[in-house]
């Protein structure tokens, strides 16, 4: 069996595009929203959140710890998939797989869920439009009689690292898939 045979690349891939992920979804988030000329934003991700009030900067504690915790499990996965991809013919290489190929993906669909789940919940809490993507013009009444309303634009885009996830969750599910290859291979 040839030493290129016993690698599974896609995994390899898979690992270094997660620890690429981490490292940039610390500094750049996944989705951003701003209100008018970023006087408010929330620069919003699983592995860094954080809120912007005029210029000043601040994170929430609670969501602090679940950001770290979301670190703490991509860098674990990540490595279980790499340590995989180098050794996927050992008797535990199947578990580590098993183990890590699914948390780039389930970080996406846990994001994707949370943020669909926030703009149903504002649009029938509040009746207005919450903007995934694009922009949007809101008008909330600025007293009890509703009889003068303040306006503001929403600006929401996902940023460059969520689209890496996206990637990510495909190589590491394309190594799952090609890990069948392997086993073909290793058995004959």
């Amino acid at each position: 069996m040839q030493a290129s045979s016993r690698i599974n690349w896609f995994g390899l891939a898979g690992g270094a595009t997660t620890l690429a992920l981490i490292a940039v979804s610390i500094f750049i988030p996944w989705w951003q929203l701003r209100v008018g000329d970023s006087l408010i934003a929330a620069n919003v991700s699983p592995l860094y959140t954080n809120f912007n009030l005029a210029g000043n900067s601040f994170t929430i504690p609670a969501i602090l710890a679940v950001n770290i915790s979301c670190i703490l499990l991509s860098l674990i996965g990540a490595i279980l998939i790499l340590v995989y991809s180098v050794k996927p013919t050992k008797s535990y290489a199947k578990t580590l797989l098993n183990l890590s190929f699914a948390t780039p993906l389930l970080f996406v669909v846990i994001f994707t869920v949370a943020l669909l789940a926030l703009s149903y919940i504002i649009l029938t809490m509040y009746g207005f439009n919450f903007p995934i993507v694009g922009s949007a013009n809101i008008q909330l009444p600025s007293n009890a009689n509703g009889e003068s309303s303040v306006s503001m634009q929403l600006t929401a885009e996902f940023m460059l690292p969520f689209y890496l996830a996206v990637v990510s969750s495909i190589l590491c599910i394309a190594s799952r898939i090609y890990h069948k290859r392997i086993a073909l291979i290793q058995n004959n």
